[in-house]
């Protein structure tokens, strides 16, 4: 009689620990790829329920935050542009992707390949790279960025940190 209660209290909280984690699955939703986004146009990403496509983390700003779409319009989301460099570059499609960057100066999506690039901020993977819409002073163009992304010369790479931080 005792081991059947004790059998009947374990499967309750086994099952009430289940329907939990059941719940809090269901409610996320987490976001990490989007399909048919034929137009190829920036789409809107509800922050704290969108993942990076790189490194898996949630998307909670815009600040930094990029988009790839395919060619066939699937598009993918990330938190540091640097970490979406780093992506795209094992894709096979890396020539025929569409780029969006968010810019920090007009708080808009602009295409990242016409984007000017900071190296010394403070991202969420460290990289360092912002993006905006108009030149100033010290911003590179998109391919330098790229090339400095691959080649490690970033902020996560502390000699490169080192030297870009004494220069400011």
């Amino acid at each position: 009689m005792k081991s059947l209660k004790a059998i009947l209290i374990i499967t309750g909280i086994t099952l009430l620990i289940i329907t939990i984690f059941v719940s809090l699955a269901d409610r996320q939703h987490m976001v990490t790829l989007k399909t048919d986004n034929l137009e190829k146009k920036p789409l809107p990403i509800v922050l704290h329920h969108y993942q990076d496509s790189d490194c898996g983390m949630v998307i909670d700003s815009l600040e930094y935050a990029s988009q790839i779409i395919a060619p066939n319009g699937n598009t993918w989301f990330f938190h540091d542009h640097g970490g979406m460099v780093s992506w795209l570059n094992r894709k096979s499609f890396k020539n025929e992707a569409i780029l969006w960057v968010y810019a920090k100066d007009s708080k808009k999506w602009i295409d990242a390949k016409k984007a000017y690039y900071s190296r010394d901020e403070e991202t969420p993977m460290h990289y360092g790279f912002g993006a905006y819409e108009h030149q100033k002073e010290n911003l590179i163009d998109f391919k330098t960025m790229e090339l400095h992304m691959l080649r490690g010369e970033h902020m996560a790479n502390p000699t490169i940190r080192k030297q870009l931080l004494k220069g400011a």
